[in-house]
C-alpha cells in the first residue's frame, strides 16, 4: 500500500486531503512516531465518513 493513494476499504473512493476519515489500525508499540502520514498509509485501513455513517446506522 506504500506509495499509493489512500482509499476507503468499503467503497474504494480515494481519500482527499482535509477529508474526515476513520482509520482501523493496531495501536503502535513504538514511541515517537514522527512520520504520521506515512505510518497511517502503511499500517491503517481507511473508512470514509459516508461509509462509516452507513455502517453505524445499520447496527443501531
Amino acid at each position: 500500500m506504500f506509495g499509493k493513494e489512500p482509499t476507503c476499504m468499503h467503497c474504494r473512493k480515494t481519500i482527499e486531503g482535509n477529508e474526515k476519515v476513520y482509520i482501523q489500525m493496531r495501536y503502535p508499540k513504538h514511541r515517537g512516531m514522527t512520520e504520521v502520514k506515512a505510518y497511517l498509509k502503511s499500517e491503517g485501513r481507511f473508512i470514509c465518513e459516508q461509509c462509516f455513517a452507513e455502517k453505524t446506522e445499520s447496527k443501531g
